[in-house]
């Protein structure tokens, strides 16, 4: 379109051209009835680029409730007005490094206990095609400065208000973030905004608290570490006491196993007395025929006879 714009421009000025030379004023005329033609052609469409919506104003009206997609579109040249917005992915970020190059500083807040705390974030959103023309009617195409940036600021300060120091740099940055994300994403929907995500960059407390707050933590370790080798000691005192325990089970058994098995060969023995002189024979040399056995009848222990008993009991 702007180059049917340009030509129509271009046959305009060669009529203009023409029209001070009085033999050719007609020729002149009519190119410059060409070009305005070309002109308005050329504002009779208009293209909306991809990824982008179009939010028509016309001057009678006022803003259209529907919004123009990608692609070619007829308008009413002089009448209706269109307005390009970006409707992919955009970011905004606030921090320390952007504050002397002419972007967006970080953002100051104030910790629960009163402490000055320096944040540094990066934001990601995008539009509602469908309501980009009532966010150009309520905000208009400035409002990433008029209305994105400042929620930020203060939706971050009233996060940054609800921790302590030491919370927002160790135990709790997690919650800040989901806080200041469901705040902003709440303050952001009203105004026909989709909030992304929201990611904190850094966050910056006093260097006289930060080095307090480092040695506390320096000493919770160590105590820690203490605990965990009381803890490791007592483990393995409780070990050598089940091994113990186990050794004194294993040598009890034993002794009430040995027990039993001489409780059962005292009752065999009571019942089989000639099982001792087949015990004691066995024992004594085979030459040996007669031993003397202390008893309250002395008497001769004829070991032939024990000999055939030993082959009848096998």
């Amino acid at each position: 379109m702007n180059i049917l714009l340009g030509l129509g421009l271009l046959v305009m000025a060669l009529g203009v051209f023409l029209l001070v030379q009085p033999d050719r004023r007609g020729a002149g005329l009519g190119l410059l009835l060409v070009g305005l033609l070309l002109g308005i052609l050329a504002r009779s469409f208009v293209v909306v680029p991809a990824g982008h919506v179009g939010v028509v104003f016309n001057v009678f009206s006022g803003v259209q409730p529907d919004a123009l997609d990608e692609g070619m579109h007829l308008v009413l040249p002089l009448i209706q007005e269109v307005v390009l917005y970006d409707a992919r992915l955009q970011e905004v970020t606030l921090s320390k490094s952007n504050a002397g190059r002419g972007g967006h500083g970080p953002i100051q807040a104030r910790s629960k206990e009163g402490l000055d705390i320096g944040v540094d974030v990066t934001v990601q959103y995008r539009i509602e095609k469908a309501r980009a023309p009532l966010l150009h009617k309520e905000v208009g195409p400035a409002y990433r400065e008029t209305m994105i940036i400042p929620q930020i600021r203060s939706k971050v300060r009233d996060a940054v208000g609800l921790f302590n120091a030491a919370e927002l740099i160790s135990t709790r940055r997690g919650d800040l973030e989901r806080s200041v994300t469901e705040a902003l994403r709440k303050a952001l929907a009203e105004k026909h905004i989709i909030l992304e995500s929201v990611l904190l960059r850094e966050i910056r407390i006093p260097e006289t608290v930060a080095k307090v707050i480092e040695e506390k933590q320096t000493a919770e370790q160590q105590v820690q570490i203490e605990e965990n080798r009381r803890r490791q000691a007592e483990i393995a005192a409780q070990r050598r006491v089940i091994e113990a325990q186990a050794e004194r089970d294993a040598a009890i058994l034993k002794a009430e196993g040995e027990a039993k098995a001489l409780e059962l060969r005292g009752d065999a023995l009571k019942r089989y007395p000639q099982v001792i002189q087949l015990t004691v024979a066995e024992k004594l040399s085979p030459n040996i025929n007669t031993i003397m056995l202390p008893t309250d009848g002395n008497y001769l222990l004829d070991l032939r006879n024990l000999d055939q008993l030993s082959g009848q009991n096998r």
